[in-house]
């Protein structure tokens, strides 16, 4: 690594606006995570619990409470990941590249 570049990114490091946007990327990053955690033990201790109000079923046919319930215990992991990736992609990453502009 050139010693520009490596000087460069201990500035970046040290710099008080990417310190603070580090803090919110990795408060969001542990909000998300927690809410994903707390999706899935709620609904394995939704199954270890109530498996019987998981076993109701909806209306006449066979599909039971669980089915729709899991499903989206599931898509709740990619609308989480694309909240993340869409905030990182726009936000974080716009503002580490006027950072660095800024200090270069």
């Amino acid at each position: 690594m050139p010693a520009d570049t490596a000087a460069l990114i201990e500035k970046v490091r040290r710099d008080p606006e990417f310190l603070a946007l580090e803090r919110r990327r990795s408060r969001l990053a542990w909000g998300l995570s927690a809410t994903t955690a707390a999706i899935y033990f709620g609904f394995i201790l939704l199954v270890a619990f109530a498996p019987s109000w998981l076993a109701t079923p909806l209306g006449t046919g066979t599909t039971t409470i669980g089915i729709p319930l899991g499903v989206s215990v599931i898509l709740s992991a990619f609308v989480l990941t694309g909240l993340y990736v869409r905030r990182a992609n726009t936000d974080f990453d716009l503002a580490t590249e006027r950072i660095i502009e800024r200090l270069k």
